[in-house]
């Protein structure tokens, strides 16, 4: 997750998300992850404390920041050994789109605005990163 200006993501030529500040959120599902681990995640990205505020650091809730999310399953290559990448670990697609439209949707349900990318295409993603602001979260 990353704390952006500005994000984007293109299908084919064409803007399918965008947002300006907030957060990008690249996510990744793994075999083990269920729909209580994916609305612990949104839940988690969305009160993460990552922003300045004026008593302190505050979170994209706090402060009605939008969030793009954006599948990406290379997340869980798994590159200790050889040259070429294993993606065991990453949850097969059918099993993942549920899992990322969890987050979204328990993102939306939170109240918050969510741009999305497109779960199996190929996408380019641009962002301007804040800070740089870029976290690895777990649940």
């Amino acid at each position: 997750m990353s704390r952006v200006a500005t994000a984007a993501v293109t299908v084919d030529g064409a803007v399918v998300g965008e947002i300006g500040p907030g957060l990008l959120a690249l996510v990744g599902a793994s075999r083990d992850d269920d729909a209580h681990r994916a609305r612990a995640l949104a839940r988690k990205m969305h009160e993460l404390r990552i922003f300045p505020g004026p008593d302190g650091e505050v979170s994209a809730a706090d402060l009605g920041l939008p969030l793009l999310v954006v599948s990406q399953f290379t997340l869980y290559a798994d590159t200790r050994k050889g040259r070429r990448p294993s993606w065991q670990d990453a949850a097969p697609g059918e099993l993942a789109e549920p899992l990322v439209d969890e987050v979204v949707g328990e993102l939306r349900r939170r109240g918050a605005a969510v741009a999305t990318g497109v779960f199996g295409a190929k996408m380019q993603v641009t962002s301007v990163n804040e800070g740089p602001m870029t976290l690895l979260l777990e649940v």
